[in-house]
């Protein structure tokens, strides 16, 4: 399973992985609001999306009430998500 970093903006117009930063943080941007849990699940949907795996396997293990975040895909190791992700 692959850990990643994740900066989060959400209400950031679309839907959309944006870069990464010098140490590794994957930047991140939602439309949804950071409300109920919104952002985080939009986060995991736009994840799954890139990463080509079912929504169910993404989900965030560590600040869910943070910009930063750690989201955890099941099934993939951490080069295979960056790589997925054009970012090795």
């Amino acid at each position: 399973m692959a850990d990643l970093t994740v900066r989060l903006t959400p209400r950031g117009g679309r839907d959309a992985l944006t870069g990464v930063r010098a140490d590794g943080v994957i930047l991140a941007r939602v439309s949804a609001p950071p409300v109920d849990g919104k952002a985080n699940a939009a986060l995991c949907r736009l994840l799954a999306k890139a990463l080509g795996v079912a929504p169910s396997r993404v989900s965030v293990v560590r600040g869910a009430g943070a910009r930063e975040k750690v989201v955890r895909v099941d099934g993939l190791d951490a080069a295979d998500a960056h790589e997925r992700l054009g970012l090795s």
